[in-house]
């Protein structure tokens, strides 16, 4: 099932070039009070909506390109960043000065994870805006893994059990001296997409094409079958040191070839078996 969020914050089951509305379905995931559940409360209770969603019948759909398209999780309790987690991507970091500014590149293990502020989340039709167009801000692509229970202490080989599905992610970044985490989660510095796509529709996770390209110019192509920590030792790792609730975002790092882009430029970032992806780049 490939399922997106559109327009007023409609869900649509995408079916080959079309978005058949089921946003009906919604209705088996109750009233809320406060204090709300943590994590996305789609995606906790995922298999009652997904028959329900599979019961509408004879709904006109829209033509994808007819929609816009806005981040398929809505509510992350934590985005989960993976620093430098493909070697190629290591070796260019300690190369480039415009990404270390003279600091210490460190391999994963040593860093762990950081966590992105779920304010920088946003969808490919809603593009990056570039607070600080005059400082370089990189494109990073991403496999994203979309946690679907609660999870905490997880094994390596029960880890996979614990995903709902894959995205598309773009973990921007602004350089500079600051801590990461305060450079990446600025708004828009997330950009999920284009649909969620359920895990048994991906099979192994760690054997996918991934590439970018600005303007039609290729600068980012890898395999995830490169990551260092790859999908199940970044879930086990995550949860040995916090709990991850459904709807949480694991963005499991970005191959070689960052670079900067500029308002104007647009983005396509693809990812064999999950989707692509087109976004813009603007001025905030």
């Amino acid at each position: 099932m490939k399922l997106c969020r559109y327009d007023a914050d409609r869900v649509g089951l995408v079916q080959d070039d079309r978005v058949v509305d089921v946003s009906d379905a919604l209705s088996v995931l109750g009233e809320m009070r406060w204090p709300v559940p943590k994590g996305d409360r789609l995606i906790a209770r995922f298999e009652e909506f997904r028959a329900a969603a599979e019961e509408i019948k004879d709904v006109p759909g829209k033509l994808l390109s007819e929609v816009r398209l806005l981040s398929p999780i809505a509510n992350p309790t934590k985005i989960i960043g993976a620093p430098v987690n493909y070697a190629k991507h290591l070796d260019e970091s300690r190369k480039d000065q415009g990404i270390h500014f003279d600091r210490e590149i460190k391999t994963i293990d040593q860093y762990g994870l950081f966590l992105k502020a779920s304010s920088s989340i946003c969808g490919p039709s809603e593009g990056v805006a570039l607070r600080f167009p005059d400082r370089r801000n990189d494109h990073e692509v991403e496999l994203v893994a979309v946690i679907g229970r609660q999870a905490d202490r997880i094994s390596r080989e029960d880890a996979l059990d614990y995903i709902a599905g894959y995205t598309v992610g773009l973990d921007m970044t602004v350089r500079g001296t600051e801590d990461r985490s305060f450079r990446k989660s600025i708004d828009t510095y997330t950009v999920i997409g284009p649909w969620l796509v359920t895990a048994d529709e991906v099979g192994d996770p760690g054997a996918l094409d991934i590439e970018l390209s600005v303007n039609d110019e290729m600068r980012q192509r890898s395999n995830t079958r490169h990551l260092i920590f790859d999908v199940p030792r970044l879930i086990e790792y995550a949860s040995s040191f916090y709990t991850l609730y459904p709807g949480d975002v694991i963005m499991t790092g970005t191959p070689e070839g960052v670079g900067p882009v500029r308002p104007g430029d647009s983005i396509t970032a693809a990812i064999a078996g999950v989707g692509a992806m087109t976004v813009d780049v603007r001025d905030a």
